[in-house]
């Protein structure tokens, strides 16, 4: 007896399902070699403050990219819950203290590794490897139904266990980084709690068919692949060897 064509399938319970996402967690960038190497402690400033300022770049760019998502939205309640993920980033209120803003935030942490403001914000150190993931995320929650590109942010699941190791091993690996300059990996862990609950209700609700569920494991996987592709591309950038007259 043959199987069913996927698009004739039964869906996966959301049980079933939600694990199959959080099954992914295996291609998340917390296991590329450059990364383990960061948390590691085993790479040199420059490196790190490569890694930074690259980094810097999709910090920037994510308020873009929940903006796209409103764009595209035609559900209040969402937009009303979505906007709050702009704010987190761009600040608001007084723009101080805790309502600064993770791009604000991220930016002390490139002025604690030995980075200028006006380095970062100029993104003169972005590469081009970077800056093409980056562009084609943002360019996909501009062009997706809004509810795929909600469900590209569910790379959020993995991230609370990546922002703990750092806040865990930096300050022994390297000491010569303010400790005041990891305020974004505290930050971000509850937001990610709060961000995936929200990123699972959308799932559950838009995924009513396999095909559906088929595809938003495919959208996972496409986020995981930007987040890695980075990485390749920061690490090629700045090998050990690297010149000095080439560091940042």
């Amino acid at each position: 007896m043959t199987a069913a064509p996927q698009d004739q399938q039964d869906p996966w319970s959301p049980q079933a399902f939600e694990a199959r996402l959080r099954a992914m967690e295996s291609r998340y960038h917390s296991h590329h070699p450059f990364n383990r190497r960061l948390n590691a402690g085993e790479l040199q400033p420059f490196q790190v403050r490569g890694w930074v300022a690259n980094r810097f770049y999709y910090q920037c760019r994510i308020p873009v990219k929940d903006a796209a998502i409103l764009s595209n939205c035609d559900d209040r309640a969402t937009r009303r819950r979505w906007v709050v993920r702009m704010l987190d980033h761009d600040g608001h209120g007084d723009h101080e203290g805790a309502n600064a803003g993770g791009i604000e935030i991220w930016t002390r942490l490139g002025i604690a590794t030995g980075l200028k403001r006006d380095v970062l914000e100029s993104h003169a150190l972005v590469v081009p490897g970077v800056r093409f993931a980056v562009d084609a995320y943002v360019n996909f929650a501009h062009t997706a139904p809004w509810q795929e590109a909600v469900i590209s942010s569910l790379t959020e699941m993995f991230a609370p266990r990546i922002h703990k190791d750092r806040l865990a091993g930096w300050p022994t690996h390297y000491p010569w980084i303010d400790t005041s300059g990891l305020d974004y990996f505290r930050s971000r862990i509850p937001l990610a709690d709060r961000d995936v609950e929200h990123g699972l209700e959308v799932a559950m609700q838009w995924c009513t068919t396999r095909e559906r569920q088929q595809r938003a494991l495919h959208i996972l996987g496409f986020k995981l692949d930007i987040l890695w592709a980075m990485l390749d591309a920061i690490e090629k950038a700045y090998p050990d060897d690297l010149p000095k007259e080439q560091q940042p």
